[in-house]
């Protein structure tokens, strides 16, 4: 029986995520599988990874072939590596301690990695929220500049309305001052 170690699609339409699975390579993509290795969801950034490396590299050893996308999986959480360390302990190129302490090494340095991506995206998150604020805010004093000018003609435009309607209503009340000083007489 040809074993695969493959992806299996989970999710919604547009939103994937997939286990990583060992199947029979005749059975359907998202049909019966022999065990469930781990999980990978790519909608996240960076992608999420989880994987049980042990399960995987035994799957290896038993001459399980990973398809292209699962063997970058593989290859990206350690377990390629971890079954080539495996390999040398087996041929006595290395002890159990040096291929251990190898494999912790190169771990370190792949989270150290993955880490600083981590880091890298939120600081330019960071930074095009800043400059977004900082182009909102030019706006938004542009706006209230523009503004400003219209603002004071309207001032003006109510004062001088002001004074022509207090002249206006002055007018009249001394025009009808003398007429009643006519009737009186």
């Amino acid at each position: 029986m040809p074993v695969k170690i493959r992806l299996q699609r989970h999710g919604k339409k547009g939103k994937p995520f997939y286990w990583i699975v060992a199947a029979d390579s005749r059975s359907k993509r998202d049909g019966r599988y022999l065990e469930k290795l781990g999980v990978y969801n790519p909608n996240t950034n960076p992608a999420t990874v989880e994987l049980d490396v042990d399960g995987s590299v035994k799957w290896l050893q038993n001459g399980a072939q990973p398809t292209d996308t699962a063997k970058a999986l593989l290859s990206y959480k350690g377990a390629l590596l971890k079954n080539h360390l495996a390999g040398g302990v087996k041929k006595g190129a290395l002890t159990e301690e040096q291929a251990e302490e190898k494999f912790n090494a190169w771990l370190e340095e792949k989270a150290a990695k993955v880490q600083a991506k981590a880091d890298g995206l939120s600081e330019a998150e960071a930074k095009a929220k800043a400059e977004a604020l900082a182009a909102e805010k030019a706006v938004n004093e542009a706006r209230i500049a523009a503004a400003a000018p219209i603002e004071e003609e309207a001032a003006e435009e109510e004062v001088a309305e002001e004074v022509t309607a207090e002249a206006t209503e002055e007018a009249p009340a001394e025009e009808a001052a003398p007429e009643q000083n006519e009737e009186e007489a």
